[in-house]
């Protein structure tokens, strides 16, 4: 019985040696293959306006596009984009399907404990937005003024803690009845967030809604395997020199009409 649980020991032992040894050898697997194959293959998004969508040319667009195509260049590769959604954008990253996530991609501690995470590269915010004759330059001009929001959501706690009492809020059971409300000229302004207001622009661009108060800020990072220290190195090194040239903020003004903000290293 001894020599047994001493050969299954051992057996234990060799099993945990291989893992270990396995381990440091795909550390850099993703920054390896990227190299030989001169292609990173980048998740990103189709249907998120004005991160991601499919142009009048039917090719991909947006602010996580052009990231995209902004790391691959600075890798020396070719950009293998793949259309992906908030359900499948992890496992695909986790199954190799993909190198990187580049698609609105929030941190959070339960996520933290399954990929790493670049530095942040644009701002996701909620935000209060109107038409752009409509003057609003501080909380206090919503005195008075009727802004639509979903029942419960983000945006309706914050404004209830930031708006004027004079302030009208009016409250929708959700996002689609809310946006449908503000565009129907039911209120005044809305409280949504920049990817619901970029499909309003894409729909209804007569309307020239804008930018006018800040709610939220909750920025983008680009998602890397957990063990792929040396893409993650990598890809940090681009965000940072971007960051640092301009060229993060002349995108957010490009797409989301707004600076960058202190984004987060």
């Amino acid at each position: 019985m001894k020599s047994s649980k001493r050969s299954f020991l051992a057996t234990l032992g060799l099993c945990a040696l291989s893992v270990c040894l396995s381990q440091a050898v795909s550390a850099q697997t993703a920054l390896d293959g990227i190299t030989k194959s001169k292609t990173v293959k980048i998740g990103i998004p189709t249907d998120y306006p004005p991160y991601g969508f499919v142009g009048l040319d039917m090719k991909p667009q947006g602010l996580d596009i052009d990231m995209a195509n902004l790391v691959a260049a600075k890798l020396g590769v070719k950009a293998e984009l793949v259309p992906v959604a908030s359900a499948n954008r992890i496992p695909y990253l986790q199954t190799k399907k993909i190198d990187l996530i580049i698609s609105t991609l929030g941190k959070n501690e339960e996520r933290m404990k399954i990929l790493n995470f670049s530095h942040a590269y644009a701002p996701y915010y909620q935000a209060v937005f109107a038409p752009k004759s409509l003057t609003i330059k501080s909380f206090a001009d919503l005195a008075g003024k009727t802004v639509a929001t979903a029942r419960g959501a983000m945006e309706d706690e914050m404004l209830v803690k930031l708006a004027p009492k004079e302030t009208e809020i009016k409250r929708f059971e959700d996002q689609a009845a809310t946006t449908a409300a503000y565009v129907s000229g039911q209120t005044q302004a809305i409280a949504a967030s920049v990817s619901v207001i970029g499909v309003v622009n894409q729909k209804q661009p007569q309307l020239n809604t804008e930018f006018k108060l800040l709610l939220r800020d909750s920025p983008c990072f680009i998602g890397v395997d957990k063990g792929e220290d040396a893409l993650l190195a990598k890809v940090n090194a681009i965000v940072a020199a971007a960051k640092a040239d301009g060229t993060l903020n002349k995108m957010s003004q490009k797409w989301l009409k707004r600076d960058t903000g202190d984004l987060p290293l």
